[in-house]
C-alpha cells in the first residue's frame, strides 16, 4: 500500500470528502520538523488541516495557508529548547498540597432518583 492509498482509506474511515496534496503536507511537515522542533511536523500538518477544514478550503486556499505556515517555519529563529516567553516568570504550583479526590456524593447533574 502506498501513501495515496493510505490517504484514500483514511478519508473513508474518517468520513471525509477531500483531496490531499501529500507532497505539500510532507514538505511542510519536514520543514517544520527541521526548522522548529522534531514534533512540529505532525502538529503543523494537523493545524493546517484544521484551518482548511474550518474554512471549507479548496486547493488554492490550502496552498495559501500552507505558504503562510512555510514562511513562519522558514524564518523561525527560536531554538527548540528555548523557554516559552509567556511562561518564564510564572510560578509553578505545588500540586502535592491540593486534594484531587472527588466526593461522588457531592456531584449531582440535576437528575433526581
Amino acid at each position: 500500500m502506498n501513501l495515496h492509498d493510505w490517504i484514500d482509506e483514511l478519508c473513508d474511515v474518517l468520513d471525509l470528502e477531500t483531496e490531499v496534496d501529500e507532497g505539500l503536507l510532507n514538505d511542510l511537515s519536514e520543514l517544520a520538523h527541521d526548522n522548529v522542533d522534531a514534533q512540529a511536523g505532525p502538529v503543523t500538518a494537523y493545524l493546517l488541516g484544521y484551518a482548511a477544514g474550518g474554512r471549507s478550503a479548496g486547493p488554492a486556499l490550502v496552498e495559501r495557508l500552507a505558504a503562510k505556515a512555510q514562511e513562519l517555519a522558514e524564518h523561525w529563529d527560536r531554538p527548540a529548547d528555548a523557554p516559552d516567553p509567556d511562561d518564564v516568570d510564572d510560578e509553578i504550583p505545588d500540586d502535592r498540597t491540593i486534594d484531587h479526590t472527588v466526593d461522588l456524593a457531592d456531584t449531582t447533574d440535576g437528575a433526581t432518583a
